[in-house]
């Protein structure tokens, strides 16, 4: 992992923005030799994996299936 001081990093963000696109790798940005933010590249949500609350839900029948005559509520007048 590559680590820049902050005034490097002012000076050059182009730069290395254009090196973590390229690279996929975090860059360290230091002040006084102590880190003080990570350059990391973006990562994009996987949209067809499911929330983990999601995931836990159990549908104990298929609710695609049409509901019976009994089923469908009556109609109040």
């Amino acid at each position: 992992m590559k680590v820049v001081q902050v005034h490097e990093a002012k000076t050059k963000l182009s730069a290395l923005l254009a090196e973590v696109e390229k690279t996929g790798e975090s860059i360290f940005i230091c002040r006084h030799g102590k880190p003080v933010a990570d350059l990391v590249p973006h990562k994009r949500r996987d949209r067809i994996a499911l929330h983990p609350v999601m995931s836990r839900i159990k549908i104990d029948y298929d609710p695609t299936e049409p509901l019976t005559e009994d089923e469908w509520p009556e109609i109040s007048a």
